[in-house]
């Protein structure tokens, strides 16, 4: 797909039928693949959370934003069988694609973390953003009790356009995001879309088991320790959902890793600062 062209939603849609889930991804560009996992709140997609990463990244890479299951156009994924790793496993295979490089947004940062401690052979780089590790925080209140992500629990019970716009005005810094009326309404349209996401999700909410068993991901610090991947974890000094002492505490974990850490920053790091974003992953990923 040549990438002098304005890349769309639709024009980028692709599905991919796994052995277990029918899965929706936006593809664009050539070279190595790039795979891009978004964050766990309702309406949340591969294209709503880098539509303004895609284009910029496709000039160098092949990239896909997966929806994955329970999200955006993929099939629903039903309480006690949502684990994204075995998810994005089964869908890297379907597409025949060996080794990528990972960036993971919040959930999705579980998702690419866990991924890459038992699958470091697949992994070429990881890049978790504004992802919330294992163990217990210091600096503030458990991750999920944060003052960013109480606000998205309460859009999965409510989906109206206000409690959107709380959610998003609390997982923004910069002020022209947090007021976006705009995305807070598309947002609430694309969960109000999928019912059978939203209901799936309030059910699994209680058990803490949102895109994996939450056991086998604190299991993960004497695997991240052994990690060799190039890791570069990056990070909003700003954000109220998951609290930078997260990324501080990742970096400890992971031998490889580099720590990007960006002031007058909230939970989006891709979406507040895209330029700077997509400039730094390409430069990582280009000098690894």
């Amino acid at each position: 797909m040549p990438t002098t062209e304005v890349l769309t939603e639709s024009a980028t849609s692709k599905y991919v039928q796994t052995s277990k889930w029918k899965l929706h991804y936006n593809e664009a560009g050539d070279g190595h693949p790039l795979i891009l996992l978004h964050g766990g709140g309702a309406g949340a997609s591969g294209w709503s959370n880098y539509s303004r990463n895609i284009a910029a990244l496709a000039r160098h890479y092949r990239v896909f934003a997966i929806d994955m299951p329970g999200w955006g156009k993929s099939d629903t994924a039903v309480p006690g069988d949502r684990d994204h790793v075995e998810a994005l496993e089964l869908a890297l295979d379907a597409l025949e694609l060996d080794r990528v490089a990972i960036v993971g947004n919040s959930l999705g940062g579980r998702t690419a973390l866990r991924f890459t401690a038992h699958h470091p052979e697949r992994v070429s780089h990881l890049i978790p953003m504004g992802a919330p590790a294992p163990g217990v925080n210091v600096l503030g209140p458990p991750n999920d009790k944060t003052e960013g992500i109480l606000p998205l629990v309460r859009a999965y019970f409510d989906p109206s356009p206000a409690n959107f716009q709380a959610m998003v005005g609390a997982l923004a810094h910069d002020p022209a995001l947090a007021e976006d009326a705009d995305l807070a309404r598309a947002r609430s349209e694309a969960a109000l879309a999928r019912p059978d996401h939203l209901e799936n999700m309030r059910l699994s909410l209680s058990s803490g088991d949102l895109n994996g068993p939450p056991q086998l991901f604190q299991a993960l610090p004497p695997l991240l320790a052994e990690l060799t991947v190039p890791t570069l974890i990056v990070q909003g000094r700003n954000d109220r959902a998951v609290h930078f002492e997260n990324a501080l505490r990742l970096m400890a974990m992971i031998p490889s890793s580099r720590l990007y850490l960006i002031n007058n920053c909230g939970h989006w790091a891709q979406m507040e600062h895209a330029e700077e974003f997509n400039r730094v992953v390409h430069e990582f990923i280009s000098a690894h």
